[in-house]
């Protein structure tokens, strides 16, 4: 066997599962993750028995419930969704493995080099593996990322993973639907096309010339023929986490000026975190948590990663503006950093930046004494409101000092 193996984890519905935390026992009834608040009127996953009435995700609500009047919705929980997911590929890294993820539900690593930490052979791994996850998670195994994952398809909960060997793995892909394709991102609207041609198989699509299928569908088609006949790219395993966020609670039906007060604030708390160290942020993220229950998320990135708070807002503002039902409380989380900041001067205001700079160093001397609470400015948040304490919030002063000066 190919020392080189691939492991899937696959985990089926799994935002369905996050969205009904505790309540997993409805999934053997008639459950649809609901449509998203502001997004196109489309259910989410569905579970095993409203398949059983013909749902699908992606079909129009409306559609849905025609075919199944007792079919209950479900709010979305991105927030749950990425937190769990994050605990599965925590667990997946605990076995010292390497997992590569573009969405919740599905992830790989190499086995190869798990053999001698774990009995020395594939078994110990998968073993390993099952610890860590627990046996009701799908695993399949192959030489190539794609081929795993067909693999895991065809495995099922608490029995033995399926294990495809490089060469059985063309064969063991033929007779599979050229539809699977849609798992890459990059290749989900080429399926329909292919079928349109009557090439319904992997294998079909495996047969053809290379050189026809790169003059009709260009890279698509040669990542697919490649995919088809059991070849892949190599896994990039994601980066450690490194997790800087912040949340705050809103009064009841917060918005227009208290929302961007609040995203004042969240900018404000993210910058003066410790675990920055001076670095930009590229891509931030902005979620809130409904009152009638779910959760929203909107990712960002910079077009230059900054650590300017004004383009920061900017940047994020139209995101929180479009919030699309009220929210007890709106967080903000950096997604990934950037170089360190650097100061590039200004062509005009020179004054003003070097009082900045010095008010900047002054905070830095006040925080060295006496603590990171030594230095806060006041924010207002609602000036109209009755209650004193709702008027304006203290938030942390911002160092704006060069990078170089705060060594």
């Amino acid at each position: 066997m190919c020392s080189l193996m691939v492991i899937c984890v696959l985990i089926p519905r799994f935002a369905l599962l996050a969205a009904l935390g505790d309540r997993r026992a409805l999934l053997s009834e008639p459950v649809a993750l609901a449509p998203e608040a502001g997004r196109e009127q489309m259910v989410g996953e569905v579970s095993a028995a409203a398949e059983g009435f013909g749902l699908v995700q992606g079909m129009r609500l409306g559609e849905a419930l025609a075919r199944c009047p007792e079919l209950r919705l479900v709010p979305p929980d991105p927030e749950a969704v990425r937190g769990l997911w994050n605990e599965v590929l925590d667990r997946i890294e605990s076995i010292g493995g390497a997992p590569e993820s573009d969405r919740a539900g599905a992830a790989f690593f190499e086995a190869g080099g798990l053999r001698g930490i774990h009995g020395g052979d594939l078994g110990g791994v998968l073993a390993a593996s099952r610890r860590a996850l627990g046996r009701s998670t799908r695993l399949g195994v192959a030489p190539a990322r794609f081929s795993a994952y067909c693999a895991a398809l065809q495995s099922r909960p608490r029995r033995a993973p399926v294990v495809v060997e490089e060469r059985q793995a063309a064969r063991f892909l033929a007779p599979l639907p050229a539809g699977l394709l849609r798992s890459r991102t990059e290749l989900a609207l080429l399926p329909d096309t292919l079928e349109r041609l009557g090439i319904r198989t992997l294998g079909e699509l495996a047969a053809l010339p290379s050189r026809s299928v790169a003059e009709r569908f260009g890279h698509p088609g040669l990542l697919a023929l490649d995919l088809a006949r059991g070849r892949d790219t190599p896994l990039d395993p994601r980066r450690p986490p490194e997790p800087v966020s912040e949340r705050i609670d809103l009064p009841e039906a917060a918005s227009g000026q208290q929302l961007e007060r609040a995203l004042d604030l969240l900018i404000a708390r993210v910058l003066a975190r410790r675990e920055r160290r001076g670095r930009s942020l590229r891509a931030l993220a902005v979620s809130a948590r409904f009152v009638a229950g779910g959760t929203w998320r909107e990712s960002v990135t910079l077009r230059q990663a900054s650590a300017d708070p004004e383009r920061i807002r900017l940047a994020l503002g139209p995101k929180l503006g479009a919030l699309p039902a009220p929210a007890d409380s709106v967080s903000l989380e950096v997604e990934s950093f950037g170089p360190p900041a650097q100061d590039q001067g200004r062509l005009i205001d020179e004054e003003g930046a070097a009082r900045r700079a010095r008010l900047g160093e002054a905070v830095h001397q006040a925080r060295q004494a006496a603590g990171d609470a030594a230095a806060l400015r006041v924010l207002e948040v609602d000036p109209e409101s009755r209650l004193p304490e709702r008027r304006a919030v203290l938030a942390p002063f911002v160092d704006s000092r060069p990078e170089g000066r705060r060594r």
